[in-house]
Formats: C-alpha cells, structure tokens, sequence
C-alpha cells in the first residue's frame, strides 16, 4: 500500500501540466455554463423578492360601468374587495393616459390619481427625491410626483407647475373609446377650469422599472407585450408619470367628474408568484372568477390588467428567460469540448505510464486498484476545476445582473443561493470524465503486462491523399510535405483538434452575431450585448485551453521524434515550426468546420432569442471570428515554445526497451 501511495504522489508530480489544464477547461466551461443559468435564477429571484418586498399588484381592475357622467366602483363593491381581501392588499385609485402640456410641449402622460399616496399599501413607491415646501405654500398648492427619468420617460424636475386641462382630458377619453360626449355633459365641461399642479418630487414605482419606455394603455387591449425595444417603439409609449392626489379631480355639483376608480389588489399568497412560476397564471385566471364573485359586480363592466400586460415585468423574465436560452444552447457545445479534451489528457496519461501499469498489474494489483488512481487524478482536477468554476459562475451572473441595468431599474440582486444550474453541468462533466477515465483505464489494464512493457509501435508512414495530386505535391517544400504527412498520420488527434476548434470558432462567431444584431441589428439591447460580450470572452477563453492542451499533448507525445530532430542539427526555430506548422493546419482546417457548425448555432440563437438572422450578420465578422480563433492559436505556440526548447536530447533518446 505505501508503495500504491508513493505512485499517486509521482503521478500528480510528473503530470502537473496536464492536471493544470483540466482544471482550467473546466473551470471555464462550467463556470461560463453555470454563470449564464445562474444569472436567470438571480434575476428571477430578484424579481420575487422586489414584488414581496414592494407588495406589488397581482391586478388592476377597472370598472366600465357608468351612471350619468360618473363611472366605476361604487363604494359598496370598494368595501366589499377590501373586506374579503384585506385592507393591506387592496388599494384605490385611477389611472388614465392622455396628452396634456409639460415644460411647453404636448406629452402622453401617465396620471395616477391616488386616494392616499403617502400611505400606499400596495405598489409601495421609492421616493428618490421629496422637496420640502413652506407651509404657507402648501395651502394652495396641488402636489404631485413625478416618475424619475430613464431612457424614455423624460422625468419632470421638482416645484415644476403643470396645467391640466380636465375638459381637453375627457375629451380625448371619449376618443379613445369612440362615444360622444352626451349635451348634458357638455354644461359640465364648460364649467371646468384648468387644475394646477406643482411637482413635489420623484418617485420609482414598482410597475413600471423597464429603461426603454412603457408602452401607453392607448393601445388596444390584446396588443402582445413586446420583446425588443423595436416592438415597444412601435406602440406608443409614455413620455411620462405623474402621480396625483385623487382630489386634484374637480368636483362639479357633488358629481366626481372622471370618477373612474380602479382597484389594486396584491394576492394574500404572495409564493404564487416566483417570476411567473407555474402554476402562476391559472392562479391569476382563478382569482378574477372569485374577484367578480366577491366585489358583487357585473362581470361584462370589469376589466383586468395582470402583471403579465405590465411591460417591465413581463420583458424582464422574457430577457432572462433568453439568457437562459442561450446558456442552454451554449451548454451543449461546451460540454463536448471539455470531454473531449479532458478524455484526451487521461488517456494520454495512461499510454505514457503503461510501464508502471505493468509493473502493477505484475505485483498482484487488481485492474480497479491501478484504474483508481487515474480516476482519483480526473475527479480531484474537476473538483478542484468545478469548486472554482462555481465562484466564477457566480461572479458571472452578477456581471450579467449589473449589465441588465443599462435595460431595467434592476431590483437589488436575491442573496438567495442558486445551484440548479450549476449541480447539473458540473454533475455531468463529472460523470463523463469519470466515466471516460474508468473505460479508457480498464481497456488498457485488459492488456498482458508483457504487451504492456512492449512499447507501442509508431504509426507506419504512408501516402497521403495529396501525394496522388502531384501538381501540388510537387510545389511543396520538404518540410511542408514533412508536416502534410503527420498531420494525417495521427488521424484521431487530427479529429480532435479540428472538431475541438470547430466548435470554438462557432461559439466565437455565434457571440459575434449576438453582438452584430445590437450593433448594428437595431436591437437596443444593452443586456443582450453585454452577454454577447461574456460568450465572446469565454469561447476565446476556451479556444485557447483547448488548442493549449492538445498542443501540449502533441509535444509530449512526440518527444524523442523533437529529440531527433535537435540531434540531427535542426535550429530551435526550425524544431518549433515543425510542430507549430501542424497545429495551425488543424486550426485552420478546423475554423473551415467551424463555419458550418456557427449556422446552425446561430439559428438556435436566433430563435431563442426572437430577433436577428444569419443573412444579417455583417459580412466582416465571418472575417473576424477566423482572425480571433488565429490569435489565441498563436499566442498558445508563444507560451510553448519554451517547452521545446527544454527537451532534453539526451533523457528522450534513452532507448525505452
């Protein structure tokens, strides 16, 4: 035994580089891989929690019922919501959207008529700025707030005063809804006169926290809740909010003119929720049966506005729903190339200790007991690289909350834990790579030890399929037609190689179509571009590992061949070329590959994501993604020149029998 546990020791000694490189290919797969789906979960979490925290409404219900010139909730189906619900869970009002005169200019504005703004117990507002009036002031004043500016919304500074024209208001009411304003009405609306208002400062309410621009209740009613900020450019959008006091409606001959009450009402069970979880939406189908029965009110005069018609809600669930798309497009291609390099590694391990295997296999060890030691090797580099991998996958998806900023008044990012995602990339890529180590390791225990002391046989030369066209064969230089051979002669390293940087240069291109579509897509998504961003960088990232790894592999594998070479008087240059002239074969011949392999990446992403194609891609990054995958190729022979240059002559020719 003490001497079984002298080998583990040597083995993790001599082998450091490869152990090194496992766990950094999984550190960047894993932890890109879980860094997107953990971002999804974040926001989601996020988003419960700021609807929780802010109490926000699961329904707006608005009454059409009228009598007279008056219209809404009476006060007796009022009572009675509150009564079933709970006073903490229903909240009054109306809301309206018209045009009306702010700072000299015509704005579709936004106005919520509150009964008790400062003790609001449903869609609490944050008030970010409150400007203190003298209290002789406040007797003739009318105090609003105003929603603070983002990308759309064009905010309204504090002790500005604002006009409403009630009358020009109704007025254009009545056009909304086709009607005519009735000639009894008409002796009304002559008596109006305009209401002031003075801004008292700005608030953030919690239904309306999207960057670019709220889509107006002037649309129709079955008008679909946008994806892109294209779509909501093509409705109207608010230019802004105002939240007034429900007084500030003038009152003519004890008839609320534009008395249009509409009820707030937050679900007593606020778990349903969970960023639209299942079962959510037939919990909000449910409750308008039961808040009809209840309110005592004409099912034909309610109308129901649920959290998904509310634009900032609903688009950022869809926003992360599509990072989580991507990630799980993503995933696939990730995951392949680290069992594939990690496979290549172990098993290069294994072929390079069939001596010792031998000598194992002789003292009476089981095949399980040597086996064990090369698995210990692959799960200790995946711990470690997947222990690490889920910090970055952490830091990761806090990157992605932070950049999904520039699109949404993002709600302070969940301390709660999220592990789904992570759990179940990171148990797969255990599971591969312990499973591929153990069949690799117990085929080659299969062996006699006899045939294992017996070093493998070099593969034979042979014609490759260019020598048969001699037009080129003949063009040729002797090194080149030196590096032709090779590169076919290790066929399965050559598969690997270019299937590995075929991959790569799709998700580099894949990333650089993200990025294209809100360059130059006219998608105005900074979310969605800073995501392009993160694919980019880790498909870079694994790009390099990988053709690091293969490389190094190649090196070891063909020490006494590089030895030989040095021998017979080749310059380090000339040594180096020899090796370096394959790999930027493969890497070609593997970017070639690769362009197929992006369409088909793209398309999925496309379709995920519900904008862009692959004809409107511009033309100059199927340039670029090439050029990137040649960089890190290049970078990579820098950082292993050395290496070739320390072969040691003498130790590599020493004969192996």
């Amino acid at each position: 035994m003490k001497t079984y546990l002298k080998t583990f020791a040597r083995t993790f000694k001599k082998h450091a580089t490869r152990f090194i490189s496992i766990i950094f290919i999984v550190l960047v797969s894993v932890g890109f891989i879980s860094g997107i789906g953990t971002s999804t979960d974040k926001i989601k979490y996020s988003l419960t929690d700021y609807y929780k925290a802010q109490n926000v409404s699961d329904l707006i219900v608005k009454s059409t019922k009228s009598e007279g010139f008056s219209m809404g909730f009476s006060k007796e189906e009022v009572a009675a919501v509150k009564e079933f619900y709970g006073e903490q869970f229903v909240d009054t009002g109306a809301a309206i959207d018209a045009y009306i005169g702010v700072n000299g200019e015509r704005q579709l504005v936004r106005l919520y008529f509150l009964d008790d703004f400062d003790n609001l117990s449903v869609n609490k507002p944050e008030i970010l700025e409150e400007t203190g009036f003298f209290e002789d002031e406040e007797k003739d004043l009318t105090v609003a707030y105003a929603e603070v500016a983002d990308n759309k919304i064009k905010g309204i500074a504090s002790r500005t005063e604002i006009e409403i024209d009630f009358k020009d208001v109704i007025e254009q009411l009545a056009g909304q809804a086709g009607q005519e304003i009735p000639s009894y009405a008409q002796l009304f609306l002559g008596r109006l006169k305009p209401v002031k208002v003075t801004v008292g400062g700005t608030v953030k309410s919690p239904l309306t926290f999207a960057q670019d621009g709220e889509p107006s209740w002037l649309n129709p009613e079955d008008t679909e809740i946008p994806n892109t900020i294209n779509e909501v450019n093509e409705l109207i959008t608010l230019d802004n909010i105002l939240y007034l006091p429900s007084d500030a409606i003038p009152s003519i001959m004890n008839i609320r003119v534009l008395q249009t009450t509409d009820i707030y009402l937050a679900f007593s069970d606020r778990s349903q929720f969970k960023a639209f979880d299942y079962g959510y939406e037939d919990y909000v189908e449910s409750q308008k049966e039961l808040f009809t029965e209840k309110s005592g009110a004409n099912a034909e005069d309610l109308r129901f506005i649920s959290l998904y018609q509310n634009y900032s809600f609903i688009s950022l669930t869809r926003y992360a729903d599509k990072v989580a798309g991507i990630g799980y497009i993503l995933m696939v291609a990730f995951l392949f190339v680290t069992a594939l390099v990690v496979l290549s590694n172990m098993t290069r391990l294994m072929e390079e200790e069939r001596a010792q295997v031998a000598c194992l296999k002789t003292l009476g060890y089981s095949s399980f007991k040597i086996v064990f030691k090369y698995v210990l090797f692959a799960m200790l580099a995946t711990g470690v690289g997947g222990g690490g991998s889920y910090f970055v996958g952490l830091g990761l998806a806090y990157l992605i909350c932070y950049v999904f900023n520039y699109s949404f008044a993002m709600p302070p990012i969940s301390s709660q834990v999220a592990l789904p995602f992570f759990l179940i990339v990171f148990s797969v890529i255990v599971v591969v790579t312990l499973g591929s180590t153990l069949v690799a390791g117990l085929r080659l225990t299969a062996e006699t030890p006899a045939e294992l002391l017996r070093p493998k046989p070099p593969k034979a030369g042979k014609k490759v399929f260019l020598e048969r066209i001699p037009l080129i064969w003949n063009l040729l230089s002797f090194k080149y037609k030196s590096t032709m051979r090779n590169v076919l002669r290790y066929l399965s390293r050559f598969v690997m190689t270019v299937v590995s940087v075929a991959v790569s240069t799709a998700l580099v291109l894949a990333g650089l179509a993200l990025l294209d579509v809100c360059l130059f897509g006219g998608v105005n998504s900074p979310s969605v571009m800073g995501v392009a961003v993160v694919v980019i960088i880790f498909a870079g990232l694994l790009t390099a590992v990988v053709i690091y790894t293969l490389t190094n592999i190649n090196v070891s594998e063909r020490n006494r061949e590089l030895a030989t070479l040095k021998v017979l008087g080749y310059h380090e240059r000339e040594v180096s070329g020899y090796i370096f002239r394959e790999v930027y074969i493969d890497t070609a011949v593997g970017i070639i590959f690769g362009y197929p392999l992006s369409t088909l990446i793209m398309l999925l992403l496309f379709n995920i994501m519900g904008m862009g194609t692959i004809a409107g891609v511009s033309w100059f990054w199927w340039l670029v993604a090439p050029v990137l995958v040649l960089a890190f190729t290049f970078i990579v022979t820098l950082m292993l020149t050395p290496k070739i240059k320390r072969i040691d002559m003498n130790e590599s020719l020493k004969a192996i029998e």
